[in-house]
């Protein structure tokens, strides 16, 4: 218990034998439940849990039969937390590159009442370009900035960061049954979250690097899938959060912004190249173009700052 509060930590872990343990077994004795899930690994990190479980009683295995991404390990340790009535839930991974001493940072938030859902933030470390992979790095850099678009929080930072703690009233709001399964499960909670109104902190946390971790990771394919999860969540949120629950106009600006901007510049980029290579164009024409680019252009950001205003609150 801290501060009268249950905690639970949820462990996914997937071939984690190498530092499965270093996570168990530094994990604070606030902590009143630990549920590792194991996500079908094919290495011995089953039977290390097993093996010290009987010293811990605190801790609970759940295993897959079939592999199901981390998204589908944090959701079996979300419907084990739910079941348990646990009123915080964190998320670790069982590669141990979630500092310990950053849980009750982590888990402050919640247990004050500022916050339903908080999340780590790597990139507020000021190392954080030397520590963490460049390449890595710029990516997470861009899934952050399309999440902020996505989900309407604009002040999180470090969207692909796992290490996270949710209140039972923000878990209870969401339904986890359609939690995205694989590396795109950050960005399609807080958009789930926002949804529902849900107020989100970040966590300025350390970086974890080197310390034989192996991550399964590949940008040039998780980049796309994400940005394509993105997409479809950023209109399911106009149309739940803006349309059904409560109409804002902003949805117009983003809808005329869509249409124009697109048009506009495509139109712009074939009459430069038509100049160049054929011949005339005349100014009225240019000028259309420019217009349509700059209006849609103007709608898109009028739309976006209408977002961040209406979710200023949703903020500490």
């Amino acid at each position: 218990m801290l501060e009268n509060k249950s905690v639970a930590v949820v462990v996914t872990a997937h071939n984690e034998e190498k530092l499965i343990l270093k996570v168990l077994t530094t994990l604070p004795p606030w902590v009143d439940k630990v549920f590792v899930v194991d996500d079908c690994s094919t290495d011995k990190t089953a039977d290390i849990v097993e093996e010290f479980l009987r010293t811990d009683r605190r801790v609970e295995l759940i295993r897959h039969k079939e592999n199901r991404g981390v998204g589908g390990a944090i959701q079996s340790g979300y419907r084990a937390s739910l079941e348990n009535k646990m009123d915080i839930t964190v998320v670790m991974n069982g590669d141990a590159q979630m500092h310990p001493d950053d849980l009750p940072h982590i888990v402050d938030p919640i247990v004050s009442g500022i916050a339903d859902y908080s999340k780590g933030n790597r990139l507020f470390h000021g190392e954080a370009w030397n520590m963490i992979p460049h390449y890595r790095y710029i990516g997470n850099a861009v899934l952050s900035l399309l999440t902020k678009i996505a989900s309407g929080y604009w002040h999180v930072a470090d969207s692909q960061c796992g290490f996270t703690a949710m209140s039972l009233r923000a878990l209870q709001s969401i339904d986890i049954d359609k939690i995205f399964q694989r590396y795109g499960v950050p960005n399609d909670i807080l958009v789930k979250l926002n949804i529902e109104n849900m107020r989100v902190v970040d966590v300025p946390i350390r970086p974890v690097y080197g310390i034989g971790e192996q991550s399964g990771i590949r940008l040039y394919k998780v980049i796309p899938d994400i940005s394509l999860l993105l997409f479809r969540c950023f209109f399911k949120r106009m149309f739940g959060k803006y349309v059904i629950r409560d109409f804002h106009p902003l949805v117009f600006f983003y809808f005329l912004g869509f249409i124009a901007f697109p048009i506009g510049s495509g139109m712009g980029i074939y009459y430069f190249f038509y100049r160049i290579f054929v011949g005339h164009v005349t100014p009225v024409t240019a000028l259309f173009a420019a217009f349509l680019s700059l209006m849609g252009l103007l709608f898109l950001l009028f739309a976006m700052l209408f977002d961040m205003e209406y979710n200023r609150q949703l903020r500490d």
